[in-house]
C-alpha cells in the first residue's frame, strides 16, 4: 500500500511541475456575453474582428488597418449579427466559444452546430463557415452607423485630429451601401478637403505642399458582404448601446446543414472605379484559391507560434495562479499583435483594430464605435515603441515593417519641415505625429503667438521633444542586428534624423551667440526636454544616450553600405556629442534626467532610458551600480512608479537584474485585465485595450529572461527560482535560445547556432552583488 501511495505522490508532483503549452492559453468561454465589452478578438494580415454571443444572436465588428477618415478617424468598417432559425444558441447550455491560438481562429458550439470565423492572413478577407446536423436559415445582417451623416462634438473629436479644438462643424460623413450582387457593398470615400489641407495651411507648409505626401486624399475603404447561398431580405432599423443604427439583410435561400459567409476588404486611394475593380478581382482570386488560403493562414500562424513563446508557471502548482496569467496573457497579447501582422499601417497603441463602444470604457462617452481616445491618424511615438520593441525578442521582424516602414514614408515631409522653417537639413520628426509627418494640429495650437517659431509646437508637453524617433531608428538597426536583414532602405533615415539634431542645435545656439558648440566642441541642446517630464532641459540624458547608441551602432552595423561622405559625417558627429550627466543622492552617484531643467509636466523617468531602450547600463555592462543607485534612490523614479500603462518600472528593475521588483511589477502589469477577455488592458492612460500595456509587459517579462551584451548571452537576468518557465527567444547574430526551466533546473538549453552555446551565462539565483561584478 506504502508504494502505492508513493507512486502515486511520485506522479501527483510530476504532473504539478509540468509548464503550460499554447493550448492550455485558448480562451474557452461556456456562457454568452452581456455586450460587446465581453468580445474576444481574432484576426489575421490586417483585420481585427471582436466576436461575442449575445441574446442568442453572434455579433462582431470588424476593423482594418488604415481606414482614415477626412479628419483621421480610424474608422470600423462595420458590424455583422448572425441569426440562426431554429436557433441552437437559445440559452447557455452546452455553449463553448473557444480561441483556438495555434490556427489563428474562433470557434463557436452549440446544439451540434459549429460557426468557424477566420481572417485569411494574405488576402483581406473575413470567412464565416458553418456546419450543423439539421437544416438551419441563416440571417446575416450588415448594421451600419454610417447610414448618415453624425456631427462629431466636444470630445468626440478626441478621436479625430480636431481634438479639443474643431475648425468650423466636423462632420463624420456617411458610408455607401447597397445590395449588390445578392451581397451587400459598403464603402467609405474622402472628400476633397481633409485634415491634411487644414494642417498644412496651420503651419505654413503650403509653399511645398504639392510634394508633400498625403494618405488621407481620395482614400475609398470598405468591401462586399455575401455567401453562395444567401440573398437580400429588407433592412431595417435599431439601436446597439447608445448608437442608432441601420441594418442590411442576407439571408439563406434555402435552409441547408452548411452555410457560409465572406466579407472582401479594400482600400485604395485612387478613383471609385479603381477600387471598385480591385474588390472584383479580390473576389474573383478567391474563388479560385479558396481551398489553399485556409491552410496557408494556418501555416502562417502555426509558424509564428513556434517561433517565439514564453509559458509560465509557479513551482509545484497547477493552478492558473498569477505566474500562470503573466504567461497566458503574454501569448494572447501576442496573438493581438500577429492581427496586423500585415497592416500598411502601425497597430495603434490605444486600442488596435479591438475598440468597442466607448461607453464600455467610460459612460460619460456615449458615442459610435468609431471612437477612441488619442486619435486614430495620430500616432504617439512614446506609446508606439512599446508596441514594437517586443517584436525584436520574438523575432517579429515582419511585423515590424509596417512601424518602420510608417516612419520612413514620412521622411521627405519631415525633411521638408526643417528646410522651409529653419533652411537647414535633417528630418525634424514631433512626439506626436500625424500619417502625413506634421504635429498633431491641436497639439501644435491654433492660439500662438504671431512671432513664435512656425516649426514649433506651442505646447508645454510636446514642445522640443524631438527625439523619440530615435528608438524606431534603433528598431531598424536592430533588424540587422539580430535578423542579419539588409538595411540600406533605411540608413539615409537614420542619417537624417542625426543630421536635424546636430544643425538644428548650432543653429539653435547661433540665434542665441557667435559660437555654434560649447567649450568642448560639444553640441548644446537647449532647449530640449526629458520625455513629456523634464522640460526646457539643457543636454537632456535620453537624447545624449539615444544620440550615441544610434550613431555607434549605424557606424558598426552599416559601414560598408555607407557612402565615404555618410561615413565621415558621422565619424565626425560622435566627437560633438556631450557626455551623460550624473547627480549624488545620499551620496549615492545617479544618472539625472539632464544638466538642468525648468519644470516637471509629466511622470517619465528618461534618468533611466540609459538602461532602457537604450542599453547603456545594464547586466553585464559597465557603472551598473549608477543605474541602481537611480532605480532605489531617485525621488521622481519613486514617486513616478507604477505598473500602469506604459509605465516602464518593470522593464527598468529586469534589466537592472532586480528580481524581486521585476517579478513585483510584471506581477502586476501582465496580471488577467478587469474584462472577460484576460489581455483587454486599460485605458490606463489612453484607451482599451491598452496595446502600450501590454507592449511593455511582454518587454519586462523578456528582459527578465534574456539579456545581451558584448556578446554574452545572460539567462535569467531577474527571473525568480520558483517560477517554471518554458522559452524561446531571439538574440543578436541570428541567434534563437530556447530553455525549459522545472523546478529550479535547467532542464532544456537549445542554442542556434550551436557555436553560441558557449556565449551561455545562466544569472538563476545569482545575487545584486554577483550581477554587479560581471563587468
Amino acid at each position: 500500500m506504502k508504494h502505492i501511495i508513493y507512486i502515486f505522490l511520485f506522479f501527483t508532483l510530476l504532473v504539478k511541475a509540468q509548464i503550460p503549452v499554447l493550448e492550455n492559453y485558448n480562451q474557452i468561454w461556456i456562457t454568452q456575453s452581456n455586450n460587446s465589452s465581453e468580445s474576444m478578438p481574432m484576426g489575421g494580415g490586417d483585420v481585427g474582428l471582436n466576436v461575442w454571443v449575445e441574446k442568442g444572436d453572434l455579433y462582431f465588428y470588424f476593423s482594418r488597418s488604415g481606414t482614415f477618415d477626412e479628419h483621421n478617424k480610424l474608422l470600423k468598417l462595420g458590424r455583422v449579427k448572425v441569426t440562426l432559425t431554429p436557433n441552437p444558441f437559445v440559452d447557455n447550455e452546452g455553449f463553448h466559444q473557444e480561441l483556438v491560438l495555434k490556427d489563428g481562429y474562433i470557434l463557436i458550439a452549440q446544439r451540434d452546430t459549429k460557426i468557424k470565423l477566420w481572417v485569411d492572413v494574405f488576402k483581406p478577407i473575413i470567412h464565416l463557415d458553418l456546419e450543423s446536423e439539421n437544416p438551419l436559415k441563416m440571417t446575416a445582417s450588415y448594421e451600419s452607423w454610417r447610414y448618415k451623416n453624425r456631427d462629431s462634438k466636444g470630445k468626440a473629436n478626441n478621436a479625430n485630429s480636431y481634438k479639443w479644438a474643431p475648425q468650423g462643424d466636423i462632420v463624420t460623413y456617411k458610408d455607401s451601401i447597397t445590395f449588390e450582387n445578392n451581397g451587400i457593398k459598403f464603402y467609405h470615400r474622402n472628400r476633397e478637403e481633409t485634415v491634411f489641407d487644414v494642417a498644412v495651411k496651420q503651419q505654413k507648409m503650403e509653399s511645398v505642399k504639392d510634394q508633400m505626401m498625403n494618405p488621407i486624399m481620395d482614400l475609398t475603404f470598405g468591401g462586399l458582404m455575401k455567401g453562395d447561398n444567401l440573398k437580400p431580405d429588407g433592412t431595417y432599423f435599431g439601436k446597439y448601446q447608445d448608437t442608432d443604427f441601420k441594418g442590411f439583410n442576407v439571408t439563406s435561400i434555402e435552409s441547408s446543414k452548411k452555410q457560409s459567409l465572406e466579407i472582401y476588404l479594400n482600400t485604395s486611394q485612387f478613383d471609385y472605379n479603381t477600387w471598385n475593380n480591385g474588390l472584383k478581382s479580390l473576389i474573383s482570386l478567391n474563388k479560385r484559391t479558396a481551398k489553399q488560403a485556409e491552410k496557408n493562414t494556418v501555416k502562417w500562424w502555426n509558424n509564428f507560434w513556434n517561433r517565439s513563446f514564453i509559458y509560465t508557471q509557479k513551482k509545484h502548482s497547477t493552478e492558473k495562479d498569477s505566474v500562470y496569467q503573466i504567461g497566458q496573457n503574454y501569448q494572447l497579447f501576442r496573438y493581438m499583435l500577429g492581427c496586423n501582422a500585415h497592416g500598411k499601417y502601425p497597430t495603434k497603441f490605444n486600442g488596435g483594430l479591438f475598440t468597442v463602444d466607448p461607453v464600455f470604457t467610460n459612460p460619460d462617452l456615449n458615442f459610435t464605435p468609431d471612437f477612441r481616445n488619442w486619435g486614430g491618424g495620430t500616432m504617439t511615438a512614446q506609446n508606439q515603441r512599446l508596441v514594437y520593441f517586443p517584436m525584436v525578442k520574438s523575432g517579429d521582424f515582419d511585423m515590424m515593417k509596417s512601424q518602420l516602414d510608417y516612419y520612413l514614408s514620412l521622411q521627405k515631409n519631415a525633411e521638408l519641415r526643417s528646410q522651409v522653417y529653419w533652411k537647414h537639413g535633417g528630418a525634424a520628426f514631433t512626439e506626436q505625429l500625424e500619417n502625413f509627418g506634421l504635429p498633431n494640429p491641436a497639439e501644435y495650437e491654433w492660439k500662438r503667438p504671431a512671432d513664435y517659431d512656425p516649426g514649433m509646437e506651442y505646447n508645454a508637453w510636446l514642445e522640443y521633444e524631438w527625439d523619440t524617433v530615435f528608438e524606431f531608428c534603433q528598431m531598424m538597426l536592430q533588424q540587422k542586428e539580430y535578423a542579419n536583414e539588409n538595411i540600406q532602405k533605411y540608413n539615409q533615415f537614420i542619417v537624417s534624423c542625426v543630421r536635424f539634431f546636430d544643425e538644428h542645435y548650432q543653429y539653435l545656439a547661433k540665434q542665441r551667440g557667435r559660437k555654434p558648440l560649447d567649450g568642448n566642441s560639444h553640441l548644446i541642446l537647449y532647449p530640449g526636454s526629458g520625455a513629456e517630464t523634464y522640460k526646457m532641459a539643457y543636454n537632456s540624458n535620453s537624447t545624449i544616450s539615444a544620440l550615441q547608441v544610434i550613431t555607434e551602432k549605424i557606424l558598426t552595423l552599416s559601414e560598408k553600405e555607407l557612402s565615404k561622405e555618410d561615413l565621415e559625417y558621422l565619424k565626425g558627429f560622435q566627437t560633438r556629442i556631450p557626455p551623460l550627466n550624473f547627480g549624488q543622492v545620499d551620496n549615492h552617484k545617479v544618472l539625472v534626467p539632464a544638466k538642468s531643467w525648468e519644470r516637471i509636466n509629466n511622470s517619465e523617468v528618461p534618468q533611466l532610458y540609459s538602461v532602457f531602450p537604450w542599453g547603456i547600463y545594464g547586466i553585464g555592462k559597465p557603472d551598473l551600480k549608477t543605474a541602481l543607485n537611480t532605480f532605489k534612490y531617485d525621488t521622481d523614479a519613486i514617486k513616478f512608479r507604477s505598473h500602469i500603462g506604459w509605465k516602464q518600472d518593470n522593464i527598468f528593475a529586469a534589466r537592472l537584474g532586480l528580481t524581486n521588483d521585476a517579478a513585483k511589477y510584471n506581477l502586476l502589469k501582465m496580471a488577467n485585465s478587469d474584462r472577460r477577455f484576460p489581455a483587454f488592458w486599460g485605458p490606463g492612460y489612453d484607451w482599451v485595450p491598452d496595446h502600450n500595456w501590454g507592449g511593455s509587459g511582454m518587454i519586462g517579462m523578456q528582459e527578465m529572461l534574456l539579456q545581451e551584451a558584448d556578446g554574452k548571452i545572460y539567462l535569467f537576468p531577474a527571473w525568480p527560482k520558483d517560477w517554471n518557465v518554458h522559452f524561446k527567444l531571439h538574440a543578436p547574430k541570428n541567434t534563437t535560445v530556447e530553455v525549459e526551466l522545472v523546478n529550479g533546473e535547467l532542464k532544456v538549453l537549445k542554442v542556434i547556432p550551436e557555436e553560441r552555446k558557449k556565449d551561455i551565462i545562466n544569472l538563476l539565483g545569482k545575487s545584486e552583488v554577483e550581477k554587479i561584478k560581471l563587468n
